[in-house]
C-alpha cells in the first residue's frame, strides 16, 4: 500500500497537517526541530501503535492538548486511523479501519507496514542484542502475525519461572514452568529462526546494490539463546544452580541475538560509518520486501535525514536501491543538496517543506 492522504493533528510539534503523498517517492526538507521527524514519526505511530523515538506515548502529544490523531487515505481507497486520548488517570486508543472500531493495532498491521531508519539507527542497533531482537521481531509481526500472541504468552510465562527462581519456589513447582518455559522458547526459536533464514536470503540481493565490494562476504550468525547442540532442557537442568542463585533464566528465547560477521569478525569492526548506514539500509529493505512478499501488504519506507552518514557515493548507491525497491519511501533531510542524487529522473516524486510544524508543498 501507499498513503494518499496523511491527517496529523496535535502530534508532537505538529497541530494540523493535511497533506497528499506521492505513491512512490516523497522528499521532506526542513531544519532540526522544524516537524519533519515528527511526520515519520506519526506515520510509524499509525503502524506499530508505538514510537521510533520514544518510549513514552505521552511525550507525542502536542503540549496543551489531550488527544493526538493519525490517520490515512490509502491507495485503495482504505481510511485508516488511529486517535490516542490522555486524562489524569489513563489514556486510550481509539483505532479505525474504514470507519470501523479495532481492538487491537495488529489489525493495522494487515493493512499498513512501516520500516524506518534513523540516524541513530546503526548506533543502537550494533550496541547490543536488545535492538537487534527488535529489528527481528518487528518483522516476524508482519510477517507472522501470531507471533506477537506467541511473545506475550511466552513473556508471562518467563515471568513465572523467573518469580519461581527468585523465590526459591518448590522443585516441583519449578519443573512445571520449566517445561513450558522450554516448549514455548523452542517455538519461539522456530519462528525466528525460519524469519532469520529468509531475510538473509533477501538481504543478498540489496546488499549486492548498496555494498557491491563486500556483500558476498558478509555473513548473520543466528543465536537462538542456548547451546544449538543441546535442547534447552538439558541447558536449563546443567545449570538449574546457578540461576537460582542468580534468581533469574539465563537460557531462552529471552537471549536470542543475531550477529553481522564480515571475514570472520564483527562488521561494525570493519565498516565505516557511511558503510554502515548503507547495511542497514539493505537490511531494512531486505526485510520490507520480505514482508510485502509473505504479507501481500507493500511496505513504507521511512528514511530520517538521509544526509547524516552518507556522502555523495553513499547516496548514489542508495538512489539504485530506491529505483529497485517499488513501494513508497519518504525521505527527510535539511536541505535539497542532501537529496538530490536521490530525485527520480521521472516525474515519481513529491518534495514538501516543513517549518513550525507546518507542510506545505515545495515549488520547483
Amino acid at each position: 500500500m501507499s498513503i494518499g492522504k496523511l491527517f496529523i493533528q496535535d502530534f508532537r510539534n505538529i497541530a494540523s497537517v493535511a497533506a497528499d503523498f506521492h505513491a512512490d517517492v516523497n522528499f521532506i526538507i526542513g531544519d532540526n526541530g522544524s516537524g519533519k521527524s515528527s511526520v515519520l514519526e506519526a506515520i510509524f505511530y499509525l503502524a506499530h501503535g508505538k514510537s521510533f523515538r520514544s518510549s513514552k506515548v505521552d511525550n507525542l502529544l502536542k503540549h496543551g492538548k489531550n488527544t493526538f490523531t493519525v490517520s490515512v487515505k490509502t491507495d485503495k481507497d482504505c481510511q485508516l486511523g488511529v486517535r490516542k486520548g490522555f486524562n489524569s488517570n489513563a489514556s486510550d486508543s481509539e483505532i479505525r479501519i474504514d470507519g470501523e472500531k479495532q481492538s487491537k493495532f495488529s489489525s493495522l498491521a494487515k493493512n499498513v507496514a512501516v520500516q524506518v531508519i534513523t540516524p541513530e539507527s546503526f548506533i543502537v542497533f550494533f550496541g547490543g542484542p536488545k535492538q537487534r531482537r527488535r529489528f527481528i521481531d518487528l518483522g516476524l509481526f508482519h510477517v507472522k502475525h501470531s507471533f506477537s500472541d506467541h511473545w506475550r504468552e511466552f513473556s508471562r510465562i518467563l515471568k513465572q519461572r523467573n518469580a519461581c527462581l527468585r523465590n526459591k519456589t518448590d522443585l516441583s513447582t519449578l519443573n512445571y514452568w520449566t517445561d513450558i518455559f522450554a516448549e514455548s522458547s523452542e517455538q519461539i526459536a522456530h519462528h525466528r529462526a525460519e524469519y532469520v533464514n529468509e531475510l538473509t536470503n533477501e538481504l543478498s540481493f540489496w546488499l549486492k546494490i548498496m555494498l557491491p565490494s563486500v556483500s558476498d562476504d558478509i555473513v548473520i550468525q543466528y543465536l537462538q539463546g542456548w547451546n544449538s547442540k543441546k535442547k534447552l532442557l538439558e541447558v536449563l537442568e546443567q545449570y538449574r544452580d546457578k540461576e537460582l542463585s542468580m534468581g533469574y533464566s539465563l537460557f531462552g528465547a529471552q537471549k536470542f541475538d543475531v550477529r553481522f560477521i564480515l571475514n570472520g569478525t564483527s562488521l561494525d569492526n570493519q565498516l565505516s560509518r557511511g558503510q554502515q548506514k548503507l547495511f542497514l539500509l539493505a537490511l531494512t529493505f531486505a526485510q520490507a520486501k520480505l514482508i510485502e512478499r509473505v504479507n501481500r501488504v507493500k511496505p513504507i519506507l521511512l528514511i530520517d535525514d538521509v544526509g547524516a552518514e552518507l556522502d555523495i557515493h553513499s547516496r548514489a548507491l542508495l538512489n539504485n536501491a530506491i529505483a529497485e525497491i517499488d513501494c513508497q519511501v519518504i525521505v527527510t533531510a535539511i536541505d535539497k543538496t542532501a537529496v538530490e542524487q536521490l530525485v527520480p529522473q521521472k516525474e515519481n516524486y513529491k518534495m514538501f517543506h516543513v517549518k513550525h510544524g507546518k507542510l506545505s508543498v515545495m515549488s520547483e
